[in-house]
């Protein structure tokens, strides 16, 4: 009889390991600013995310840039591991190495492997342009290359169509509606993840067209560093180049912009809200956790820069993180410090998927959203690394604008006073050094002087004070040393706090 009973209670255990795992819902925006207040207007994320659960108040891309980030959620590693450096394929984007290397060991390939039923629509990497259908996915519809919102292609399920410019086309919509066919087949029998990766707010932001006047009364958020012009000694040379302040016709596109960017995500609201409704009508919600993130922050006309990403400041590298599900706690915001390297962890261990923590160079958090744990006052001590390789080249010159090819410039154009978004020494390594009484950012260039930033949020909110040169000797030591290390770690070694006390 005792037995039976140790069978029976055998059985019942794993049948609620294989009947019992959760579902995940990922939207992933692109370009959404966590800084200027993108999520204002979004209701119905609001209403059924983050009412329902909790949102991240320091939440950061470890790359301020596209394919690198995009890489580093997918495999939970910085870009120095990945080896995506930019948006290129000679930049590591969607190249030989990520098909070969990283894509097999992507958290989606291993939820496939491990029973999970997949699913990816989107934007996927910037230069994916194939029919293949990456590892790991059941179903998989992919678009080519960067962000659209009309006349671009998908690969779905190995097969390449185009779509035009009718109104059915709107890629959001489109992929909003693939994701429920495959919601619409899913049953609690069968775990899945779903990874809906939409082109808001990128550029060209396109609304869709029946929001193209919404929002008339939004404004950018004229914050202390808007439309101010950095001196030499405060920020690197990039940010200092002429004219010091924007023209009133770059700030009125940045105006256009920052309307036409909420505009876009207004459609990502609808898609949130519809497919919680068709989770909520197959009786799925309960079992299914819902993430909503982005791939990098955003500025716009933030230090007299236009509108980009590329930048170590709060606007490009904090990023929107809002988390629902089973046993996470409801209307909690919360101040732990976390990775977009996270991801990828946090996933496997709330599915219960063993795996080597050393083949990740993220942390998993998922003991921290634990309703039966959860102290929204703890702050856990943590260094991570933002990290950017600068994209000019002296193919990137434009002879429309008043410098050198030798000074290998990039995204250089008269429509934004020739201001240039990025330049082949804008790399930099920072280390983001957040606990209870730490709220600081130390930032090294790889240029001709080896220029730091360095800034004290708490008391400087928008990064206006440079202390990189007033810390102790010592203390700018120790950071230049972690900055290093973390530059060149790998798994185990990026997890690794060295004590600094930076006041």
């Amino acid at each position: 009889m005792q037995i039976h009973l140790i069978a029976l209670s055998l059985l019942i255990f794993l049948s609620s390991r294989v009947f019992g795992k959760f579902n995940f819902i990922i939207f992933l925006t692109d370009d959404q600013d966590l800084i200027l207040n993108s999520l204002e207007p979004l209701k119905n994320i609001e209403k059924f995310v983050t009412s329902k659960g909790v949102i991240f108040k320091n939440a950061f891309t470890t790359s301020p840039i596209c394919c690198p980030s995009r890489s580093a959620i997918l495999t939970g590693l910085y870009a120095h591991n990945t080896r995506t450096f930019n948006n290129s394929v000679e930049g590591g984007c969607y190249s030989n190495e990520w098909i070969e290397k990283h894509e097999r060991r992507t958290f989606p390939a291993i939820l496939h492997e491990n029973g999970y039923k997949t699913f990816y629509a989107g934007k996927y990497l910037n230069d994916y342009y194939s029919k293949n259908i990456p590892y790991g996915y059941d179903d998989f519809y992919g678009l080519h290359g960067n962000s659209k919102y009309y006349n671009y292609t998908l690969t779905e399920n190995g097969k390449v169509f185009k779509y035009g410019d009718m109104p059915e086309d709107y890629l959001t919509n489109v992929i909003k509606n693939q994701a429920k066919d495959f919601i619409t087949n899913q049953s609690k029998d069968e775990p899945f993840l779903a990874i809906i990766s939409t082109p808001s707010c990128h550029a060209p932001f396109t609304p869709e067209e029946k929001y193209k006047d919404a929002l008339s009364n939004y404004t950018v958020p004229r914050s202390d560093n808007f439309n101010v012009g950095a001196k030499a000694t405060e920020k690197h040379w990039l940010l200092t180049m002429k004219p010091k302040k924007l023209s009133e016709t770059v700030i009125s596109k940045i105006e256009h912009y920052y309307r036409s960017r909420l505009q876009t995500l207004l459609s990502v609201d609808d898609m949130v809200g519809d497919i919680i409704n068709q989770l909520e009508k197959q009786s799925l919600i309960d079992n299914t956790y819902i993430i909503f993130t982005s791939d990098n922050g955003y500025h716009l006309g933030n230090w007299a820069m236009p509108w980009d990403k590329r930048l170590p400041y709060e606007t490009d590298i904090k990023i929107p993180l809002i988390i629902r599900g089973p046993n996470v706690p409801q209307k909690h915001v919360v101040d732990f410090p976390v990775a977009l390297i996270d991801l990828a962890p946090t996933v496997l261990s709330l599915a219960g998927i063993s795996y080597n923590l050393s083949q990740f160079d993220g942390e998993p958090f998922d003991k921290l959203i634990d309703i039966n744990n959860f102290d929204s006052e703890r702050m856990f001590e943590r260094q991570i690394l933002i990290e950017h390789y600068g994209e000019g080249t002296r193919d990137t010159f434009n002879p429309e604008c008043p410098y050198r090819k030798s000074q290998r410039l990039f995204g250089c154009s008269i429509d934004a006073d020739c201001k240039c978004q990025d330049s082949w020494n804008n790399t930099y390594a920072c280390v983001r050094h957040l606990a209870s009484d730490i709220d600081f950012i130390y930032c090294t260039f790889n240029d001709h002087v080896s220029f730091n930033e360095a800034y004290y949020l708490t008391a400087d909110p928008y990064q206006m004070n440079n202390v990189a040169y007033d810390l102790l000797p010592s203390v700018q030591a120790l950071y230049q040393l972690t900055a290093e290390d973390l530059k060149n770690c790998q798994g185990d070694s990026c997890r690794v706090i060295r004590p600094i006390y930076p006041f």
